[in-house]
C-alpha cells in the first residue's frame, strides 16, 4: 500500500511540476499536422492517389490484423454516396453473387443483427449498410509514422476472410 501511495505522489508531483512549468508549446508542435490549428492556409496536403484499378481487376489487400475490416482495393468513383436504398457494394459483394464473379462475399457478421441476436434473411443488418464507415480505399502514400506491426493470423485464410461472428465471444464468460 505504501508503495502505491509513493508511486502516486511521485506521479502527481511530476505532473504538477510539468503543468506549472513556464514551457508553452506552439500549436505547430502538436500532432502530425505541423501547421496552425486555427488556420487552413498553411496546410500542405500530401500528394497521393488511390488505386485506379476497377472492381474485379484489383489485387486484394491483406488485412491489418485478423478480422480487421479489409481495405477497398479498387476505385469507388461513382459508387458513393452509399445509402440504405442505394448500395453499389452489394451488387458484387452479396453472398449469393460474390462467389460467381470472384468478389469477396460479405461475412456472416454483416447478415446478423448483433443488437437483437438474430440472423437477417434478406439483405444486410441495417447497422452495416454504410460500407465506407469501416472499409476505405487504399491510398498510395508514405506513412506519417513508421509502423513495424506484423499481424499474427491464426489461419492463412483469415488474411482475406473474416470469421468474426464465429469468434466474437471468445474469452467472454
Amino acid at each position: 500500500m505504501k508503495k502505491i501511495i509513493s508511486v502516486g505522489l511521485i506521479t502527481l508531483f511530476g505532473m504538477s511540476s510539468y503543468l506549472l512549468a513556464d514551457k508553452k508549446l506552439d500549436e505547430t508542435e502538436l500532432g502530425l499536422r505541423k501547421a496552425p490549428l486555427n488556420d487552413e492556409n498553411k496546410v500542405q496536403l500530401q500528394n497521393f492517389i488511390f488505386g485506379t484499378g476497377s472492381a474485379g481487376e484489383s489485387q486484394k489487400i491483406e488485412r491489418a490484423y485478423e478480422n480487421a475490416p479489409p481495405m477497398i482495393p479498387h476505385d469507388i468513383e461513382g459508387m458513393t454516396p452509399i445509402t440504405q436504398e442505394d448500395n453499389a457494394c452489394l451488387g458484387c459483394h452479396s453472398p449469393e453473387i460474390a462467389e460467381s464473379i470472384g468478389a469477396t462475399p460479405l461475412p456472416k457478421s454483416h447478415t446478423y443483427d448483433l443488437r437483437n441476436h438474430k440472423e437477417i434473411t434478406e439483405g444486410i443488418a441495417e447497422q452495416r449498410y454504410n460500407c465506407t464507415q469501416c472499409h476505405v480505399p487504399q491510398a498510395q502514400t508514405k506513412p506519417l509514422v513508421e509502423n513495424n506491426f506484423k499481424p499474427d493470423f491464426r489461419d492463412e485464410d483469415k488474411k482475406h476472410r473474416s470469421n468474426l461472428l464465429d469468434v466474437i465471444n471468445q474469452g467472454v464468460q
